[in-house]
């Protein structure tokens, strides 16, 4: 073996105590040292031939703290040789793991392979992966064991497509765990949430519907409890909602277009759902109802309102709301949403007077909630 052009980079002692070190446990901290210098230092391509020669050794090396050294050093390095990726993937767990979890030498058909072979718990360690493509996700929810699916579907860096939601529905679909992580990750497509609905329970069914979109007519019958279901809040989901057109439709097609669910809407910081909202009561195009809203002044708020044809003893709160989305130059994120709601409700529940005990009872409950979430953002008293 050359390691000539390493010893510019290495000590002899490095490469001595690699090759000759009194015990295993001296051999493998020499090659953790040379590992980072094959990761990390500028290598010329004579230079990297070298250092995968050198690689070789330590993969064929007999201790398993050799070898360890070497997967866990270089789990994360595009310097790490394919051939070298998957003979250390099919060794010992412990050598084989953070390969599998990590390696970007790996292949798709590498990892498909190792998938197939039915340990799960190397089927895990892939299905964690930073990034998982919608090819091994494939085979993952169509082969992998259960364990396996359930990180995949927690995993928002696999990329899930129709098969996969598919294939993870149809095998287990019953199964808390896994539908538990699909509820959990960043998002989810509206088909496979309505499909969700008649297999999860009524808890889970609550953080779907906070978590993700419903279909429109879904949201509204689970409202009602047609299926004699956990109830959702309507206001929730029109800040899923990603048509926002189409739903504030369908609630006004189902009566369920309320000025009770607008002011809501308004108090919970759902601005679009407030504008699209009056477009479609007063049949007003929304370019124009946004206009009227926020760039026409006092009159402007109050005709789109008046021709929308909800309560005059409602409009106090509908201006103090805008005013304070143009006050607070409000964007609908999530802790600018937070902070607008706590602030309106409280503005609403000190200076209006005349609102239904029901919407009063709405607001305090949604106050309290946002109380609560701050208190856990809040780090601990000392």
């Amino acid at each position: 073996m050359s390691v000539a052009a390493m010893r510019s980079k290495l000590t002899e002692n490095d490469i001595r105590r690699l090759v000759k070190g009194k015990d295993d446990d001296d051999r493998a901290i020499a090659a953790h040292k040379i590992c980072r210098v094959i990761d990390r230092a500028p290598l010329s391509r004579v230079e990297r031939q070298s250092a995968a020669e050198i690689m070789q050794v330590m993969a064929n090396d007999a201790a398993e703290l050799v070898r360890r050294a070497l997967a866990v050093t270089l789990q994360n390095s595009p310097h790490l040789p394919q051939k070298l990726a998957k003979q250390l993937a099919e060794d010992l767990d412990s050598i084989a793991i953070p390969i599998l979890a990590s390696s970007p030498s790996l292949t798709d058909e590498d990892l498909i392979d190792v998938v197939r072979s039915g340990e799960a718990v190397r089927q895990m360690a892939i299905a964690g992966r930073k990034t998982v493509s919608s090819g091994v996700v494939r085979v993952i929810t169509s082969e992998g064991r259960e364990p396996a699916v359930a990180v995949a579907a927690s995993n928002n860096g696999a990329i899930f497509d129709d098969q996969s939601f598919r294939s993870t529905l149809e095998r287990f679909g019953e199964n808390a765990k896994v539908t538990d992580s699909l509820i959990a990750r960043d998002s989810l497509p509206v088909h496979v949430s309505e499909k969700l609905v008649s297999l999860i329970s009524d808890e889970a069914l609550h953080r779907l519907a906070i978590r993700h979109e419903l279909p429109p007519q879904l949201a509204v019958e689970l409202s009602e409890g047609a299926r004699e279901r956990a109830t959702i809040d309507l206001v929730d989901q029109a800040g899923q909602a990603a048509d926002m057109r189409r739903f504030v439709q369908q609630l006004n097609l189902n009566g369920r277009l309320s000025p009770s669910l607008v002011v809501r809407g308004l108090c919970m910081g759902h601005i679009r759902f407030v504008e699209w909202s009056l477009a479609e009561l007063a049949g007003v195009p929304h370019s124009r109802t946004w206009l009227m809203v926020h760039d026409a002044g006092m009159l402007g708020l109050r005709a789109i309102y008046e021709r929308a044809g909800l309560p005059q003893k409602l409009y106090p709160v509908f201006r103090a709301g805008i005013d304070m989305v143009h006050e607070m130059d409000f964007d609908e994120g999530q802790m600018d949403r937070e902070r607008f709601s706590r602030r309106l409700i409280e503005r609403v529940l000190t200076k209006f007077q005349g609102l239904p005990k029901e919407e009063l009872d709405y607001l305090l409950a949604r106050l309290d909630g946002l109380s609560k979430v701050t208190a856990k953002m809040l780090p601990a008293a000392a």
